[in-house]
């Protein structure tokens, strides 16, 4: 299995633009570097940014989606340091992360038991603990995640195997700590990259299409919450999982990921998607 992180725009927007003694000096055309390493090898991490900080919840330690942690780390990139914080409240791989309002959202994931969940808690950074919250209506892991409009949309996911495919649109209202139901995608897939652009949720690439023929889902899909409806975009070039995804200017990057199911052909490709 490739290591992959579920990571939300604004973290890795923040990882990638973090300073560091470590970082190359080189101007033009760039360079990468290693300017930390995480404390604990592991695939499926959740990620938010919050406050110039970003949080890593659970994720798995061995393949096949087994042994998560409960673990919860803050990385300061004025530092260049790793914090532990209150952990998770159980251990599990592949949960979402939100941050709204100043704290953090996990929500679902798979246990040590290898069942999914419909875990929802609540980290207050200001306190160092989390709180229940209400519950994810239907449990799912590898699920599309994102923060528009002062509410929560999670979106698509895994119920149990690969095949287990949910379109399932859950929107959370942290006023109210109640779910409501939005428009399903219109290509139910997990593992995908999402990201918020100009007002839209994109949705792009999923596992896995065709288990047969080892191939991943090339399907885009942009959500607009002001008419509750899913359209249609140009697919990806190859197909994809696991992959993350930003915006800047006027396209949604697509960074990485799997170009086959499972672990098979991860890639080194940033492509992008120009919208009108």
């Amino acid at each position: 299995m490739n290591r992959r992180g579920l990571f939300t725009s604004a973290a890795l927007a923040l990882l990638l633009s973090m300073p560091s003694a470590a970082q190359a000096q080189t101007a033009g055309a760039g360079e990468w570097s290693t300017p930390m390493h995480l404390t604990t090898d592991r695939s499926d991490i959740g990620a938010a940014a919050i406050n110039g900080k970003v949080y890593l919840a659970g994720g798995f330690t061995a393949n096949v989606h087994r042994n998560p942690l409960d673990q919860f780390i803050e990385y300061d990139p004025a530092t260049n340091q790793w914090r532990e914080r209150a952990p998770l409240s159980s251990p599990r791989g592949a949960v979402g992360l939100a941050a709204i309002g100043g704290m953090i959202h996990a929500i679902g994931g798979r246990n040590p038991d290898g069942n999914v969940v419909a875990t929802h808690e609540v980290y207050n950074p200001a306190t160092n603990s989390w709180a229940p919250k209400a519950p994810l209506p239907v449990a799912r892991d590898h699920l599309g995640i994102a923060v528009i409009d002062g509410a929560i949309h999670v979106f698509g996911g895994r119920a149990g195997a690969t095949v287990d495919r949910v379109g399932q649109h859950d929107v959370y209202d942290p006023a109210t700590d109640k779910w409501r139901q939005a428009a399903p995608l219109i290509t139910a897939r997990s593992a995908g990259a999402f990201v918020v652009y100009r007002g839209l949720i994109i949705y792009a690439g999923g596992e896995c299409k065709d288990p047969m023929m080892r191939k991943t889902f090339d399907e885009v899909e942009a959500y607009d919450p002001k008419t509750d409806r899913w359209t249609s975009l140009a697919k990806h070039p190859t197909g994809f999982h696991a992959a993350a995804a930003f915006a800047s200017g006027a396209n949604v990057y697509v960074v990485g990921g799997n170009a086959g199911c499972g672990g098979e052909k991860p890639l080194n490709t940033v492509q992008a998607l120009r919208l009108p």
